[in-house]
């Protein structure tokens, strides 16, 4: 199943764009960002804003939005 699939994802590579992901699963941009609601609802992930990642998007405002919208795997995070 897919949202399994996200899941084990995440908590291998811990945080990542939703680029990433999208090009991974092979899923559209909103599509994914509906199955990441469903682990952000059980309060599994997270979505990080570009000024809490080390990544790009916190100044210029001039990435694409796919490279600077973040998500966490926090399960087990204290």
């Amino acid at each position: 199943m897919i949202l399994a699939d996200i899941r084990s994802y995440l908590q291998v590579k811990h945080r990542v764009t939703l680029n990433e992901l999208v090009v991974h699963f092979h899923i559209e941009a909103d599509a994914m960002r509906g199955m990441l609601g469903k682990w952000i609802s059980k309060g599994k992930v997270r979505k990080l804003g570009a000024s809490q990642s080390q990544d790009c998007g916190s100044t210029c405002c001039k990435c694409d939005p796919l490279l600077t919208e973040i998500y966490e795997w926090v399960e087990g995070v204290s």
